[in-house]
C-alpha cells in the first residue's frame, strides 16, 4: 500500500512539472489544419500508416463478417487502441517541428524506445479495447431479440428495435468505458514519446488537460470519432488519409495543451 502511494505521489510530482495551456473551443480545427500540413510534408510514410490501419480494419471486417455482434465492438474498440498505433506519426510531426530529416528511420526509432513505457501503455490500451469488445458482444448477444450476424441484423434488431433500449444502452455503456480511456490517453502517448515521464505521470497529465479544458477536448473527441466513422464507412479506404491526419493533429494537440512540452 505504501509503495503504491509513493508511486502515485511521484507520478503527481512528475505531472506537475508540466502546465496546461488555455486553448479556445475551436482550437481542434487548428490541430487538424496543422496535421494536414504535416501529412503532405511526409506523404509516403504517413499514408503508409493509414494503409496499414485500413488493411487492419478490412481484416477485422473479413474475420467477423458473419458475426456483426462481435464486429460492432471490434470497430469501436479500434478507437481505444489507435493512439498507440500513431506513435510513428507523432515522431514524424516532432521531427518536422524541429527541422530534422524525417522518413522511415524516424518511425523505426520511435518504435524502438530505450525503455518499456510505450509498450506498457499500449498493452493497457489493448486490454481496455479487448474488454470493450467482450462487453459489447455480451450485451448484444444477451439482449438482442434475434441473432446478430450481419450489418442488416444489427440495424433491424439493435438500432431500430421496438423492444427495450438496446442500442441506447450499448452506446451509453461504450461512452462510460471509452471516456476514461480517452481522458487517460489524449496527450499521454506523445508525452511519453517526447519526455522522460512515467506512464502514470503521463496519465495524470492527460487527466489534468481534460479537467481544465473539457469543452475543447470534448470537441476533439467528437472530431476523432466522426472522422474515424467516415473512414470506416468508405470501406476503410478513407482511413488511408484520415488516420495519419488525426495522428499528426494529435501531436499538435499535445504541443498546444501541455506547457513545458
Amino acid at each position: 500500500m505504501k509503495s503504491s502511494l509513493k508511486s502515485s505521489d511521484k507520478a503527481l510530482a512528475e505531472s506537475r512539472q508540466f502546465g496546461v495551456r488555455p486553448v479556445p473551443l475551436l482550437r481542434p480545427l487548428g490541430w487538424l489544419a496543422r496535421g494536414w500540413r504535416d501529412l503532405w510534408r511526409c506523404p509516403l510514410v504517413s499514408l503508409l500508416h493509414g494503409l496499414v490501419l485500413a488493411l487492419g480494419g478490412m481484416l477485422i471486417f473479413w474475420l467477423a463478417r458473419e458475426r456483426f455482434w462481435l464486429l460492432a465492438g471490434a470497430f469501436s474498440g479500434f478507437l481505444l487502441v489507435a493512439p498507440v498505433l500513431a506513435t510513428g506519426l507523432y515522431a514524424l510531426s516532432r521531427g518536422i517541428e524541429r527541422g530534422e530529416p524525417i522518413g522511415f528511420a524516424t518511425v523505426l526509432k520511435a518504435w524502438q524506445p530505450h525503455d518499456t513505457r510505450l509498450v506498457r501503455f499500449g498493452l493497457l490500451l489493448a486490454l481496455a479495447g479487448t474488454g470493450w469488445v467482450l462487453t459489447s458482444a455480451s450485451l448484444i448477444t444477451a439482449m438482442a431479440p434475434a441473432p446478430i450476424n450481419k450489418p442488416l441484423d444489427f440495424v433491424r434488431h439493435v438500432l431500430l428495435s421496438d423492444s427495450g433500449l438496446l442500442f441506447e444502452s450499448w452506446l451509453a455503456l461504450g461512452a462510460v468505458l471509452a471516456a476514461p480511456v480517452f481522458a487517460s490517453s489524449v496527450v499521454a502517448i506523445p508525452l511519453l514519446l517526447d519526455r522522460s515521464i512515467s506512464v502514470l505521470g503521463a496519465v495524470f497529465t492527460s487527466w489534468r488537460v481534460v479537467m481544465e479544458h473539457p469543452a475543447p477536448v470534448a470537441l476533439w473527441a467528437f472530431l476523432i470519432m466522426a472522422m474515424t466513422l467516415v473512414g470506416m464507412a468508405t470501406a476503410m479506404l478513407g482511413l488511408i488519409v484520415i488516420a495519419p491526419l488525426l495522428g499528426h493533429a494529435s501531436w499538435h494537440a499535445y504541443r498546444d495543451l501541455v506547457r513545458g512540452a
